[in-house]
């Protein structure tokens, strides 16, 4: 069997995320694709109104993941195609394996860095990213490889959290499982969930690559981490378990008890939520 990391062309500053995410980070996520996806469930339906997939579309999915929303794209874009591209050899392949379920046949996935990956020129008529494009270690350099890649007018549109300030599921459960350390503030321009929170940045970084004046739309969802705190807590222990790195027994404790407390808080009706805030980033190829 063919293995795709062999010829995958990553720049050198993307060397760590491409790690990560082709390593224990990938794998968690693969693990948990379809919690990952009801957690940004109520995203799904503005991020396809947004792109707006014509039936003869193609369309590049950045940091496609397990492929949801590459594979909401194919089933618009019914005599197109969509190309989904991740650092993650492990999700693609469940990305692989649910177009093959669910009988999607114009979706195909790619393992890349789309920083620069040498994708044909003014070939794609939307470009979308569900919170993947906050990574990049140069996205000035990105955006301009991915508006070369897209013809004359054709859209970007991608889906990035707001400050972290507004962001209620990360202050909280990162601040639990802190045992009382501070929060180190987002470094700016750091790859990372908030590298894109700042909308001056984005308008510079865009219109710099040669798209027009973002359109950026703030969205307010709320996130399910569990239908119950038993399985947000298994969930998020081992997802953001990272965070007690370097404690001793009690404080590890101490923040484990402490995420447990912020999610019987949070739980109610419809299962453990927190507000969220995000971007929705609309453009187009100038």
């Amino acid at each position: 069997m063919h293995d795709e990391r062999t010829a995958m062309r990553i720049d050198p500053a993307n060397a760590d995320q491409a790690r990560s995410w082709d390593g224990d980070a990938g794998e968690y996520w693969a693990r948990h694709a379809d919690r990952f996806d009801r957690n940004l469930a109520g995203y799904r339906a503005p991020l396809q109104e947004a792109a707006a997939v014509g039936p003869a579309d193609q369309v590049l999915d950045i940091g496609c993941g397990a492929g949801r929303t590459a594979l909401d794209a194919a089933r618009r874009a019914v005599r197109g195609g969509v190309l989904g591209v991740d650092l993650s050899a492990r999700m693609l392949q469940v990305a692989r394996d649910r177009a093959a379920a669910e009988g999607i046949s114009n979706a195909v996935f790619e393992q890349a860095d789309a920083q620069v990956h040498p994708f044909p020129d003014a070939h794609f008529d939307v470009a979308v990213s569900r919170t993947g494009t906050m990574f990049f270690a140069d996205p000035a350099a990105a955006f301009a490889n991915v508006a070369r890649t897209l013809r004359p007018g054709g859209r970007l549109v991608q889906l990035v959290w707001q400050p972290l300030q507004a962001n209620e599921w990360f202050l909280s459960l990162a601040g639990a499982l802190a045992a009382g350390r501070p929060l180190p503030p987002p470094q700016p321009g750091a790859p990372g969930p908030f590298a894109l929170a700042d909308p001056g940045r984005v308008r510079g970084l865009l219109t710099g690559a040669g798209f027009t004046d973002p359109d950026i739309r703030p969205l307010q969802k709320s996130m399910c981490f569990g239908a119950d705190p038993d399985e947000a807590y298994d969930f998020l222990a081992g997802l953001l378990g990272w965070m007690l790195e370097g404690l001793d027994d009690d404080r590890r404790r101490q923040a484990l008890g402490a995420l447990r407390a912020t999610l019987e808080e949070h739980h109610g009706p419809d299962g453990v939520r927190y507000a969220s805030a995000a971007w929705l980033i609309t453009t187009t190829r100038s």
